[in-house]
């Protein structure tokens, strides 16, 4: 998955702001108590922090 793929399902799941707010301030534990922000600066690749996105929230089967 690209990057610009995955902020655009954030996007739709999230709405355009709180997109953002929600990686940059939301610590999961799918992530191992990082953030999305952190996990992708980590070298996480962008299909995984999704994966982890979508067990941490209800996100519909038509944005996984």
């Amino acid at each position: 998955m690209r990057l610009t793929d995955f902020w655009q399902r954030m996007a739709e799941h999230f709405g355009g702001a709180y997109a953002d707010s929600f990686a940059r301030d939301h610590v999961m534990a799918e992530l191992g108590g990082r953030t999305v922000h952190q996990a992708l600066a980590e070298g996480w690749e962008a299909k995984q922090v999704w994966r982890a996105v979508c067990a941490a929230t209800e996100v519909p089967a038509h944005l996984r």
